[in-house]
């Protein structure tokens, strides 16, 4: 069998490391990483080597290092390209096991960029409103002086001991996630007593804004031996991915970047209007059909989206709440925007679970969903669809349970307050780290999330649902 080494496609092995990757998932080298790889082999480049960092676990250096951190990218679905061969990682650090390793390479002066994928969760902030939670104990134990091991802990650390310009890009799904991962930096460094760490960000660290979009699910053992097939290549660190990819970025960088633009990114002025489509479009139905579908016995995000009722769900979420508050990028019709996302979701190619997808609700509730409920309440309007999927997501954090009706572990960082809001779910609704004080405290919008777990507990989702869309549909026969 040969090496992966030995593969004869085009590989751009780099020969310096200019970027610091901090969460290195399989969403990171299915997305990131391959855009670096085609800008260095556009422009014979190899400065732009990633230095990727793993936070809690040693399994992807332990499958990368056998394989002088090569990997192969498979794709799944109609119009996949054949596997192919990425080298753009060119060396791979464990946080928990050195950080001060971590801080060290974002010192290094050949680093240019810090690029972060680590899940909403892993910022450390109350989502409800933005900032960072400086009683999370992982954070207090940084801010005591420990060798940092939260992100922000580290980005901090790494810019007090370097002097050149930086810049950092949160690639993760926040709303305004530049800014966002600014303030808490700034947050974090003046809590510390870093008054030159603060100086060094508004004279030499940029924070630009981006979107990211490619649906990455877990790889299976099944993957690897398509690859094996279609190569003759045994790779332990294959990652899977829809053909689809999207990535939208400011042009705002201290130090230089790759040429990105020649491998497909888009860079806009307004990235914002591009983060809140996809997250009150794609996210926010990617959540319906998660909480919605385990409470309809769908395992899979495909089986869900097949399913005729949910996928009318979705349509009803965008066309009746979130179309009449968003503004789109210039160009993008929301309908077709919303189709092409339910034309993804059905990729049965990509084994996406409904229960994945619903885990850290908590974090994900407010940028995807109740987001568009406070300004559709903002805008004299009474969303119809939020409140059925916050509702889905009371039931799930009350009872998780798996497709096939099996009690499952509640996977969320606030598991413990969530469990003692105690037996009546709707008293979650006054969890401040998760809903907005105006949302809960909006009666009209409390009444709703009751009404609707009523009929959800009561009737099931399908005669809920079935209700919903008849509503909707005299309606748009009224109009």
């Amino acid at each position: 069998m040969k090496r992966l080494s030995e593969q004869t496609s085009p590989l751009a092995r780099p020969t310096r490391t200019g970027i610091v990757h901090l969460g290195l998932g399989a969403f990171h080298r299915a997305h990131q990483a391959v855009y670096t790889e085609d800008a260095m082999l556009a422009t014979d480049d190899r400065s732009w080597g990633i230095c990727g960092v793993t936070q809690r676990s040693d399994e992807v250096l332990r499958r990368l290092a056998p394989q002088d951190n090569l990997y192969t990218l498979l794709e799944s679905g109609p119009h996949a390209r054949p596997p192919r061969r990425i080298g753009a990682v060119r060396e791979v650090l464990a946080a928990h096991r050195d950080p001060a390793a971590v801080v060290a390479a974002i010192a290094r002066a050949d680093v240019r960029i810090v690029t972060l994928t680590v899940t909403e969760k892993g910022y450390r902030h109350d989502p409800a409103t933005g900032q960072l939670d400086l009683t999370d104990p992982e954070v207090a134990a940084d801010l005591a002086g420990r060798p940092p091991r939260t992100v922000v802990g580290q980005l901090v650390a790494g810019l007090a001991a370097r002097s050149a310009p930086l810049t950092v890009v949160c690639c993760d799904n926040l709303p305004g996630n530049g800014p966002f991962l600014r303030d808490l930096v700034y947050r974090f460094a003046d809590a510390a007593g870093r008054a030159d760490v603060v100086d060094r960000i508004e004279s030499t660290v940029r924070f630009p804004a981006t979107m990211v979009d490619r649906i990455v699910p877990a790889t299976t053992e099944a993957d690897r031996a398509q690859v094996l097939e279609a190569t003759g290549l045994r790779d332990e660190a294959v990652v899977v991915a829809e053909p689809f990819s999207q990535w939208v970025m400011q042009d705002d960088f201290a130090a230089g970047r790759p040429a990105w633009e020649l491998a497909g990114v888009q860079f806009a002025a307004d990235v914002q209007s591009w983060e809140r489509l996809k997250l009150r479009v794609l996210n926010a139905s990617h959540s319906l059909l998660a909480y919605l579908g385990l409470l309809a016995g769908h395992e899979l995000i495909a089986d869900a989206v097949a399913d005729p009722l949910l996928a009318a769900a979705c349509r009803g979420l965008i066309d009746e709440d979130v179309r009449p508050v968003l503004a789109v990028p210039s160009g993008v019709d929301i309908t077709e925007y919303g189709r092409s996302v339910l034309e993804r979701f059905a990729n049965r190619a990509l084994r996406h679970t409904t229960l994945q997808v619903a885990s850290d609700g908590s974090q994900k509730l407010a940028p995807r969903l109740l987001s568009t409920a406070i300004d559709c309440l903002a805008a004299g309007r009474r969303p119809r669809w939020v409140p059925l999927v916050v509702a889905a997501w009371l039931r799930h954090v009350v009872a998780p349970e798996d497709a096939a009706g099996r009690p499952t572990k509640l996977a969320d960082p606030l598991a413990d307050v969530l469990r003692a809001a105690g037996p009546d779910p709707l008293r979650l609704l006054d969890t401040a780290s998760v809903f907005p004080r105006e949302l809960a405290e909006d009666s009209r919008f409390r009444a709703d999330v009751r009404n609707a777990f009523v009929g959800l507990a009561e009737r099931g989702p399908h005669a809920v649902l079935q209700e919903l869309i008849e509503l909707k549909e005299t309606r748009d026969a009224d109009d």
